[in-house]
């Protein structure tokens, strides 16, 4: 049983649903009305999971992804990965329908992933760009147009919460990064330890400076929230404090802070729609 689900790589979702569950805490939704939405882009988050294997599979040196699909052919990963495709783009097809321009952004979703998936992978910085915005600024987007909340002329994020992407696009590159350094993938293959250790420096501190700014300038009763983003940062920059071969922990410990987050996010939309926040 524990095998059937490895092969999900469930623990990798919450790239993808934190940034909607943002959009929806800040704007004060009702997440209940987009739950098409966030299981849709769940399916979604499988497919580029199952189908990412299915090509990770051709390649010998990918032995983490080699041991997790033992025993199974590519074409049974792929049909994974196929029958959440459909489940998913299926239930987003009520949104898409009633707001046509979310039609064309999941498109570009789905574009962007392939992308990554089958040519842009061991690109640096490409692979980054593609991730971030597949996987953070579009679905962000979709919830708002789903709510309603963008019209004609309408700007598509207001002032801080384009600070506030922001932070959390340079968030998700630095744990890319460190995921590449772990696993030797595209950046640690084309650029030393020591390149590696200072490409991770400035990530963090850019995130770091984009989650104070977001704390200094975001209204007073959620700013507290957003503490967790100044500290983050620290604790990557003094795990790279020396260039040095990082173990699988840190990558696992990433993992676990980013489901720590989900189900951060999760309590305040709760605390929300109960009135106490």
């Amino acid at each position: 049983m524990s095998k059937r689900i490895d092969l999900l790589r469930l623990d990798y979702t919450f790239s993808v649903i934190v940034p909607m569950l943002l959009a929806i805490f800040l704007n004060e939704l009702n997440p209940f009305h987009h739950i098409d939405i966030i299981l849709g882009f769940i399916f979604l988050a499988i497919t580029g999971n199952t189908w990412n294997d299915v090509i990770d599979m051709r390649d010998p040196e990918e032995k983490e992804t080699l041991e997790r699909v033992e025993g199974y052919h590519p074409r049974e990963i792929f049909t994974i990965g196929l029958t959440t495709f459909i489940l998913g783009v299926t239930l987003l097809m009520r949104t898409c329908l009633a707001n046509p321009i979310n039609g064309v952004l999941l498109i570009i979703i789905i574009v962007m992933v392939l992308l990554y998936c089958v040519w842009y992978k061991p690109v640096p910085i490409l692979n980054h760009i593609l991730l971030g915005a597949s996987h953070i600024l579009l679905p962000y987007f979709i919830i708002k147009f789903d709510a309603g909340l963008i019209g004609p002329g309408d700007p598509w994020l207001t002032t801080i919460e384009w600070i506030l992407m922001l932070t959390f696009f340079s968030f998700a590159i630095t744990g890319q990064l460190v995921h590449e350094v772990i696993d030797n993938d595209s950046m640690r293959k084309k650029l030393s330890l020591k390149q590696c250790q200072i490409a991770i420096w400035i990530s963090s501190i850019i995130t770091l400076v984009l989650g104070t700014m977001v704390f200094i300038f975001f209204p007073a009763n959620y700013k507290f929230y957003f503490i967790p983003f100044i500290f983050f940062p620290i604790g990557t920059m003094f795990t790279f404090r020396r260039p040095t071969e990082s173990t699988k922990g840190v990558k696992d410990v990433g993992i676990l802070i980013g489901n720590f987050l989900l189900l951060y996010f999760i309590c305040l939309i709760i605390l929300q729609m109960a009135g106490v926040i």
